[in-house]
């Protein structure tokens, strides 16, 4: 058994990843930490967990009986965390915020390395990891979304981006965007063209199609539903369409969760799983990327639970086989 502590554990993440845990066969809850609510039961936060679990939110951080902790916090919580705490050498960290998912960006003063864990990219690096950067929602799905076409080299240009994702990628903590009365029957823009997750986007460009001189020019979209992401992106190519669907089916052709369709996708049958849809289309000089996956599992918790399977040498799917919530 792989035992886990999770820290950050009252969130959206903190209840999906328990949820997640709670199912696999080789993991094992040791402490799930959240200060405001120690000692009282998880079902009584995450709801959804009732009768599932006798598991308590702990006020105790016990790292020398864990073999992994997943860092469950808002961006920029990480790296304040590990500048006041000690976590044994051993123990592996599984972040799930943007602290260090950037090259250069470790905490230097204490010698930590991370691997950027996107399995369809770095699947060899996490396997050897023992700190790992866990991708953004957005980010992950626009990736997939592009990864063929970028390795291939058959794209050329500004990349046109539009993504929309749904309320839960905000995070608990209500705020004006978030809230029932507001967001419900409407759509907005947000952070448009500067989106924190295009500095990993862009790192990714650079990794696969180094000197790549074009924008990855993104608008992202709130939605009214919970949870999802739904991604559409284009670029010039000039290569016909029959090829560009061999690149695509080949690339995915052994991955455990990304998988190239031939019909355009909905978003209903990638939510509640760990799966991403991807699919092309052709009009003229101009090739249409779109991809899809759950902003909470293949954007974040079962993603991070994957890599989890990666580096401690498990069934790659263990724990992940999660049926679409598609009617």
């Amino acid at each position: 058994m792989v035992r886990v502590g999770i820290l950050g554990a009252a969130g959206y993440t903190g209840g999906e990843l328990i949820r997640v845990l709670l199912g696999h066969p080789e993991a094992q809850i040791v402490f799930a930490h959240s200060e405001s609510n120690a000692g009282n039961p998880v079902g009584d936060i995450h709801e959804g967990l009732m009768g599932d679990t006798d598991l308590q939110f702990s006020s105790e951080m016990p790292f020398e009986d864990v073999d992994v902790v997943f860092f469950c916090f808002g961006h920029g919580k990480s790296e304040q965390f590990l500048k006041e705490h000690s976590i044994p050498e051993n123990v592996k960290i599984i972040d799930l915020a943007q602290d260090f998912r950037i090259k250069g960006e470790e905490i230097r003063i204490k010698n930590y390395s991370f691997v950027y864990g996107l399995p369809e990219t770095h699947r060899e690096q996490i396997r050897t990891a023992q700190h790992l950067a866990n991708p953004g929602c957005f980010a992950t799905c626009i990736q997939l979304a592009m990864l063929p076409a970028l390795k291939a080299g058959i794209i050329s240009g500004d990349i046109h981006v539009n993504g929309i994702t749904g309320s839960t990628g905000a995070g608990q903590k209500p705020g004006a965007t978030t809230h029932f009365s507001w967001r419900n029957d409407n759509i907005s823009v947000y952070k448009t063209f500067t989106h924190q997750h295009l500095l990993e986007i862009n790192q990714t460009v650079q990794e696969l199609c180094p000197g790549y001189d074009g924008r990855v020019l993104f608008i992202p979209q709130r939605g009214c539903f919970a949870r999802g992401i739904f991604v559409t992106a284009y670029a010039k190519c000039d290569k016909p369409l029959e090829e560009i669907q061999q690149i695509y089916a080949d690339y995915y052709r052994s991955t455990a969760f990304t998988h190239f369709v031939c019909k355009s996708p909905d978003m209903k049958q990638v939510v509640n799983t760990n799966k991403a849809l991807v699919y092309v289309e052709k009009y003229e000089d101009q090739l249409l990327m779109i991809s899809c996956i759950d902003n909470l599992l293949k954007g974040a918790v079962g993603q991070a639970v994957q890599n989890m399977n990666l580096m401690f040498g498990l069934d790659e799917k263990a724990g992940l086989q999660l049926k679409a919530s598609a009617f």
